[in-house]
């Protein structure tokens, strides 16, 4: 009987030893989190991406993509999309936190997610495509407007959502809240927060690209998962204000260096200015008839400063300026649009910039010298001897010089002095002792 107790007791003690999460094989589960906040542009579709990526290679329960966007570029999108629907991990895509949106391509890449779920007070609809950098004519519109539809209903339908909204959300410009987009079976789910989102969708089975996968958040750990240091940098410079600034500081940069050779430090910071912004305008999309409109008035300062046209040239490059500013993001969205606060005082500050302060400089330039050999030419002075094309004496400044002249100088007449060599100057006699 003792046997048999201290064989029980082994055998109880054993199988709670076992069961300890320190000899348990299950891995600890893991749910990725990511939050894309602004513009869907080249640097968000990298960082999706790249999440995605690092989900599949932790072997995490699912990825969430808190989404708060007005839209963004319809090839960043798509790439998107395209990550999304061949991820091996389920996607949740979470509208949230209360007062987001999922407009325009957040749309696309709400009802492409594995999961679709909101966060009350939030909206989603207003798909209608807009035009980047270029005006479509009908055809083309109704074509992009087409494409962009079916895109759509293909997503909804690949889901099992609502296709005949998504498509009016693309034809009609239609949004809808939360709670009637659970309704219309646009989404999955409407979540108050982040943990009640992963109680929802725990034990849901979704079909991935790799097969059904049953997703098993209870009691996972969240990773929140920031963006590089690069892609913050790339985001900030992607705001169209601030490629703006940019833009015209390396237009500044360039333009010292030019006038000044040689500083070098305005010519490198210029350079790497208009760098960045033209990586910025990659991303934005830009309007390259606004940024010629925007040269072209750069270049009608400078010609102000060397011509005398009594303001026309820089009334004309304000104006080419301002136009240029407003067409250089042209697009119905106000989501890529300069800010008129910061426009403004850009164009009056760039006219102010190169009609006054590089026109006190050219005037430097031009001012004749006040030191040296070359400030005595064209002063007046005394001759203390006959001067004559062999020589004679002067009298300027205090000072006595040898001097030439082509014609015969009396004693004591006003001269001026034409040039300088060496320590001899050519001289001639003043009109005002002439005509005395």
């Amino acid at each position: 009987m003792r046997r048999i107790r201290l064989f029980s007791i082994a055998a109880v003690l054993l199988s709670f030893i076992l069961s300890s999460p320190l000899f348990s094989k299950e891995p600890n589960k893991e749910v990725m989190v990511i939050s894309v906040d602004g513009v869907i542009n080249p640097v968000s579709a990298e960082f999706i991406g790249k999440s995605i990526k690092k989900a599949v290679a932790d072997h995490a329960e699912a990825l969430i993509i808190e989404l708060d966007t007005p839209g963004g570029l319809d090839t960043s999108m798509r790439s998107i999309v395209k990550n999304i629907v061949g991820s091996e991990v389920p996607v949740v895509v979470y509208v949230a936190p209360s007062g987001a949106r999922a407009a325009s391509a957040g749309v696309f890449i709400t009802l492409a997610a594995h999961v679709a779920a909101m966060a009350p007070g939030t909206n989603i609809g207003a798909a209608h495509p807009v035009s980047f950098g270029q005006k479509l004519d009908k055809t083309m519109a109704e074509k992009v407007t087409n494409d962009a539809a079916a895109y759509i209903r293909s997503l909804a339908e690949s889901r099992g959502r609502n296709a005949d909204w998504a498509e009016d959300a693309v034809r009609k410009s239609v949004s809808i809240t939360a709670s009637e987009a659970l309704k219309e079976h646009v989404i999955d789910l409407v979540s108050d927060n982040l943990q009640t989102l992963l109680s929802d969708i725990d034990g849901r089975k979704v079909m991935t690209a790799y097969g059904e996968k049953t997703i098993s958040t209870k009691g996972a750990k969240i990773v929140r998962v920031e963006p590089g240091l690069r892609q913050k940098i790339l985001n900030f410079i992607s705001d169209p204000n601030v490629a703006y600034i940019l833009m015209l500081l390396g237009f500044y940069g360039l333009f010292f260096e030019i006038m000044s050779p040689g500083a070098i430090f305005p010519g490198v910071m210029g350079g790497i200015c208009l760098i960045l912004a033209f990586f910025a305008f990659q991303t934005l999309s830009v309007n390259y008839a606004g940024l010629l409109l925007i040269i072209l008035a750069i270049i009608l300062f400078i010609l102000d400063v060397k011509i005398a046209s009594h303001g026309v040239l820089t009334i004309g490059g304000v104006i080419s300026m301002i136009m240029g500013s407003l067409m250089l993001f042209e697009t119905p969205g106000s989501f890529v649009r300069l800010s008129m606060y910061l426009l403004l005082p850009a164009v009056l500050a760039t006219a102010l910039f190169f009609t006054v302060i590089i026109g006190l400089a050219v005037k430097a330039r031009r001012r004749k010298p006040v030191t040296g050999k070359e400030e005595l030419i064209g002063i007046e002075g005394v001759a203390r001897t006959e001067i004559t094309a062999e020589g004679g004496m002067v009298f300027l400044h205090g000072e006595l010089w040898s001097a030439y002249s082509d014609e015969p100088i009396p004693k004591d007449s006003r001269i001026i002095v034409e040039q300088i060599s060496g320590l001899k100057m050519k001289v001639k006699r003043s009109v005002t002792a002439q005509s005395q």
